[in-house]
């Protein structure tokens, strides 16, 4: 037998190389995973970021057969259990539960220890929820142009609350300061837990929040509901105006979740993880639920969820510049 000339040698080998790989990622992702995962949710418990990570890890853990466990890391805007997550092993038992103060944080916070598209890769997005404007009942204003009327009047001394520097809801605020060209005071929290308790008690007058999480307590007549956030009413509070439409024309906030991992998490895992994730929100039962609370499911390949994501950096950009925002206001 003549031996094989070096170059179809060396392609032969090639070919079996790849071969094997492509075995060992397939056979990566039959196993993966074979132990419990993390959701790292670098926001305080009870807001939406938890709440949702929950609702997804529970359902995760019963297709997969494996717990999802949530840890919260809060604390920097979202900005330490982010760094915890993106300095974990890229093996598929760590995630990030992220939102778009993850987007904002990119321009907004320009010294940080990592960069979003680049040490994390996107796994899949989670949901939307348009934000309610809500005031304590001692604000002295009851429609959107009177409270618009009256931080013109008191320039600076009306406050707003808000779970951190560069959050949905501070980044709400402060687009809000800029196109309805008042002067609000930012009070910023750790979490929007902290935030929504003062609220509620008068320590602060009003703040931009999900739906989701202040819808009851604008129908209990707890707090004062001055506009919602999203281009047309919702149907959880379908008696108050938009934004827009009660003052402030093209105004437009919402916060939207997903979930991330460290780079280098092996793809067939990455693809497996988006293929549950798509599963779980698509299904009718969840996007019911989720709509009854004032959230819409999405669902993306993980190419979109990438292309969404920049795009959503790059508007946020714009608005960062706009509003003049500083991550220490």
């Amino acid at each position: 037998m003549r031996p094989l000339p070096v170059g179809r040698f060396r392609f032969l080998l090639w070919v079996f190389a790849v071969g094997c790989a492509g075995l060992s990622q397939a056979a990566l992702a039959q196993a993966w995973p074979a132990k419990p995962v993390k959701i790292v949710v670098p926001f305080a418990a009870g807001g939406p970021a938890d709440i949702y990570a929950r609702a997804i890890g529970e359902k995760l853990s019963t297709a997969l057969g494996q717990p999802f466990v949530v840890e919260n890391k809060p604390g920097g805007g979202s900005i330490v259990g982010t760094d915890f997550a993106a300095k974990s092993a890229p093996d598929g038992y760590t995630l990030l539960m992220m939102s778009n103060t993850h987007t904002v944080n990119e321009s907004l916070v320009p010294e940080r220890p990592f960069q979003l598209m680049r040490d994390f890769v996107p796994v899949a997005p989670v949901n939307y929820s348009d934000l309610v404007l809500v005031a304590h009942p001692s604000v002295p204003a009851n429609s959107l142009r009177e409270l618009v009327a009256l931080a013109k009047s008191k320039p600076g001394t009306l406050n707003y609350a808000s779970s951190g520097n560069g959050t949905p809801y501070h980044m709400a605020g402060e687009l809000f300061k800029a196109m309805a060209g008042v002067d609000l005071l930012h009070v910023p929290y750790k979490g929007s837990s902290g935030a929504r308790t003062d609220l509620l008690g008068g320590q602060v007058m009003m703040m931009f929040d999900a739906i989701t999480t202040m819808g009851p307590q604008v129908r209990a007549g707890k707090l004062k509901a001055f506009g919602t956030t999203g281009k047309s009413r919702s149907a959880v509070l379908s008696e108050v105006p938009t934004v827009s439409e009660a003052g402030v024309p093209g105004y437009e906030a919402v916060i939207w979740l997903g979930l991330m991992a460290p780079a280098g998490t092996p793809k067939p895992v990455v693809e497996k993880l988006n293929a549950e994730v798509t599963r779980i929100t698509n299904a009718p039962e969840m996007k019911d639920a989720w709509a009854k609370q004032g959230a819409v499911a999405m669902a993306m390949s993980t190419d979109e969820f990438a292309r969404y994501m920049r795009d959503d950096i790059e508007k946020w950009a714009r608005i960062v510049k706009l509003s003049g925002a500083k991550p220490d206001q």
